[in-house]
C-alpha cells in the first residue's frame, strides 16, 4: 500500500507522515483547537436538536424528522472523524487497533452519506408540501417520514458495508501505524466516482431543480395555493350563507393568517436552502481534492490545505443547528426552554412550596377564627393567587414538555 494514499480517505484517519509538518508544533496545536472547537459545538448543538424535537411536541414535523436524522449522521460524522483526528495529531500514530480502524472508516461514511441522503429528503419533502399541497396531506406525514428515514438509513448501512474490506493497518517506514487502504489506490476510484455522483452531485442537482420550482411558487406566485386558502374560502362562503350578510366579520382574521403562514412557509424553505447551500460549498473542497487525486499517479496532499478541507467537513456537520437557531423562531424558542429547563424545575418547585406553606397559613387561620366566632353558615376560603399561581406553573411544566 503507498504511503499517502491514506490521505484520499474522507476523513484523512491517520496522520502519521514522513512530511514534518506533521511534527510542528504549530499544526498540531493549530489542528488540536480547531477539531475541538468545532466538534464540541457541533455535537452539543446536534445533541439539542434531537433533544427538542422529541422533547416538544409541536416539533415532530416530516420536516423536523429529516432534520433529526441529519443531526444524527452529522454527530456520527463529528465522534467518529473529528475525535480520531486529534488522538492522531497528539499521538502520531493510530492507537484503536484493527477493529477501531473498521469501525470508525465505517461510521464515518456511514454519516456522510446518510446526511447527504438526508438532505436530499427534506428538499423533496418540501417540494412536495409546497408545489403539490393536496398531495401533501397524505404524502407529507411523520409516519411516512420515518419510513423514509429508516430506508435511507438501511440503504446507507448495508452500501458503507463495502469499506470493511477496503481498508486495513499497516505500518509504515517510520513504524508507525497507519489506517488506510487495503489494496492500491487505483483500484478506489470507481468507489470514489460512485460516491460523488449519489452523494454529492445527484443530491445538489435535485436540490437546485427543486428549490427554484419551490421558489417559483412562494416568491413569484401572488397568493399561495395551499389548503389552509381554500379551506378559509370554505368557511367564509358558509358563513355568508348562513347569516345572510356579505359582511362577515371572520373574513379580516383570516387575511393575516393566510399571510402568516406564507411567510412561516417562506422562512423554513430558506433555512432548508442555507443548508443546502453550506452543504453545496464545504464539501467541496475535499471532494474535489479526492476526484482529482484519483486520477493523479502523484497526488496532492499539502498538509496545510488537508487541514482545511478537513474543517470544512467538520464545520458542514457543526454549523446546521447554529442555522436552525439564527433562522427558524420555533427552533430558537425550543433551544431556549430545553436551556432553561433545569432552572424553570427549580422555580416550579418553589412556587409548589410556596403554595403549599400559604395553603396551610390560611387553614390555620381560618380554622382559629371559626373556633373563636363559631359563624352560622362557614363559608368556603376563595384562594385567588393560589389559582393563578398553580395555574402558571401548570402552564410551564406543560410548555417545557
Amino acid at each position: 500500500m503507498e504511503n499517502s494514499s491514506k490521505f484520499d480517505s474522507p476523513t484523512n484517519i491517520s496522520l502519521a507522515n514522513n512530511d514534518l509538518v506533521y511534527n510542528m508544533i504549530e499544526y498540531k496545536v493549530i489542528s488540536v483547537f480547531l477539531v475541538l472547537f468545532i466538534c464540541g459545538i457541533g455535537i452539543i448543538g446536534n445533541i439539542m436538536v434531537v433533544l427538542v424535537v422529541f422533547i416538544t411536541r409541536d416539533m415532530r414535523t416530516p420536516t423536523n424528522c429529516y432534520l433529526v436524522s441529519l443531526a444524527v449522521a452529522d454527530l456520527m460524522v463529528l465522534v467518529a472523524a473529528g475525535l480520531p483526528n486529534v488522538s492522531d495529531s497528539l499521538a502520531g500514530t493510530w492507537i484503536y487497533g484493527h477493529a477501531g480502524c473498521l469501525g470508525i472508516t465505517y461510521f464515518q461514511y456511514l454519516g456522510i452519506n446518510a446526511s447527504s441522503f438526508s438532505i436530499t429528503a427534506f428538499t423533496v419533502e418540501r417540494y412536495i408540501a409546497i408545489c403539490h399541497p393536496m398531495r401533501a396531506q397524505t404524502v407529507c406525514t411523520v409516519s411516512r417520514a420515518k419510513r423514509i428515514i429508516a430506508v435511507v438509513w438501511i440503504f446507507t448501512s448495508i452500501y458503507c458495508m463495502l469499506w470493511f474490506f477496503l481498508v486495513d493497518i499497516h505500518v509504515n517506514k517510520s513504524q508507525q501505524v497507519e489506517c488506510g487502504y487495503k489494496v492500491s489506490r487505483n483500484l478506489y476510484l470507481p468507489i470514489y466516482l460512485t460516491d460523488f455522483a449519489i452523494f454529492y452531485v445527484i443530491p445538489l442537482v435535485v436540490a437546485t431543480v427543486l428549490y427554484g420550482l419551490i421558489g417559483r411558487v412562494l416568491f413569484l406566485s401572488p397568493l399561495p395555493h395551499h389548503p389552509e386558502s381554500t379551506t378559509e374560502r370554505w368557511r367564509e362562503k358558509s358563513s355568508k350563507e348562513k347569516n345572510g350578510s356579505q359582511n362577515d366579520p371572520n373574513k379580516t382574521p383570516n387575511r393575516p393568517r393566510t399571510k402568516g403562514a406564507l411567510s412561516s412557509r417562506k422562512q423554513v424553505t430558506k433555512m432548508l436552502a442555507v443548508v443546502v447551500i453550506l452543504f453545496a460549498l464545504l464539501w467541496m473542497p475535499y471532494r474535489t481534492l479526492v476526484l482529482v487525486n484519483s486520477f493523479m499517479s502523484n497526488p496532492y496532499l499539502d498538509a496545510w490545505f488537508l487541514l482545511f478541507c478537513r474543517i470544512c467537513v467538520y464545520a458542514n456537520s457543526a454549523i446546521n443547528p447554529v442555522i436552525y437557531n439564527l433562522m427558524s423562531q420555533k427552533f430558537r424558542s425550543a433551544f431556549k426552554r430545553l436551556c432553561k429547563c433545569g432552572h424553570e424545575d427549580t422555580q416550579r418547585r418553589s412556587m409548589y412550596m410556596t403554595t403549599n406553606s400559604y395553603s396551610m397559613v390560611r387553614e390555620t387561620a381560618n380554622t382559629g377564627v371559626e373556633k373563636k366566632d363559631k359563624p352560622a353558615h362557614k363559608k368556603p376560603a376563595v384562594l385567588p393567587k393560589q389559582t393563578s399561581i398553580v395555574g402558571t406553573d401548570g402552564e410551564l411544566y406543560y410548555s417545557v414538555v
